[in-house]
């Protein structure tokens, strides 16, 4: 990370890149029990928030980040009721989900609270669906949760966490996995923010289908969509069941869906599904 009077930019040393955003003002910076978490206002993209130095959402685009991770897995499920998010602490993925009307309950544990504060001054637009009574709003350790979670209790856990570094490594791991197919119904699915397929293809993606199949997923695929506040530009999700097909969705009702959306949509979903060749390779498709 780097900091002039102007500019905000995060730089991605590994990659030889770096992403740069022009500021007006900071508006908070505060160190939690977890994390050092600032707030930025920009020329362009609205409110910034960043933790530990790395971008983790803006205003302008941050519901392609939201709608990615939650509508493909949702019209995937035959029929998700139970929701499990695992940080999110933002509440954009929270708010997405229960635009759905068949979701009943929509559980949401992030272990740093402090994260969720600041969403609901900066970003009160994402916390909409805070108040709805199908919520749940935890403060708590997600890895610890899902270990001591009911087997079958979830529809979908949608895995909404930082990059694999500090607090979130454990959620990148085989036992974390092992402990999500076990708290998932039989035709339960798991989706989990998965980087970028261009620059994290061998250190993240390709290691976590293999944690995946091993701790017992047979069917997993990763769909890229464009983030251009992230490394690359361009981020993706991976689906991934232990029955339940994750390459054909409810195209139906996706594409008579009741809700507004900015970037989702069924030739959306349907395009994400139709891998890059790299990716094929890579991913052994």
């Amino acid at each position: 990370m780097a900091l002039n009077s102007e500019w905000f930019t995060e730089i991605d040393h590994h990659n030889g890149s770096a992403f740069s955003l022009k500021i007006k003002e900071k508006l908070l910076d505060e160190h939690s029990p977890f994390q050092h978490i600032e707030v930025y206002a920009t020329e362009k993209f609205g409110n910034l928030m960043v933790i530990d130095g790395y971008i983790m959402l803006s205003d302008r685009d941050n519901f392609l980040y939201h709608e990615m991770l939650t509508h493909p897995v949702l019209f995937t499920h035959p029929q998700p009721r139970h929701v499990l998010i695992i940080g999110g602490g933002d509440c954009g993925t929270l708010r997405e989900v229960l635009r759905h009307p068949g979701v009943e309950t929509a559980t949401q544990v992030e272990i740093d609270e402090a994260v969720t504060r600041a969403a609901e001054r900066f970003f009160p637009t994402l916390c909409e669906a805070n108040q709805d009574p199908r919520a749940r709003l935890r403060f708590e350790d997600g890895i610890a949760w899902v270990k001591n979670a009911e087997a079958g209790a979830y529809d979908v856990i949608i895995v909404d966490s930082t990059d694999p570094v500090g607090p979130a490594v454990g959620l990148f791991s085989q036992s974390f996995y092992r402990d999500c197919l076990r708290s998932l119904g039989t035709q339960g699915l798991l989706a989990q923010q998965s980087e970028s397929p261009l620059f994290h293809m061998d250190k993240i993606i390709h290691p976590m289908h293999d944690e995946m199949r091993a701790a017992g997923f047979r069917n997993i695929r990763s769909l890229p969509f464009p983030q251009c506040v992230y490394p690359s530009g361009w981020w993706s999700v991976t689906l991934a069941g232990r029955l339940g097909e994750v390459s054909r969705f409810r195209e139906g009702d996706a594409s008579s869906k009741t809700f507004p959306t900015q970037y989702y949509n069924a030739d959306i979903h349907r395009g994400a599904l139709a891998q890059p060749e790299f990716m094929r390779r890579a991913l052994e498709f």
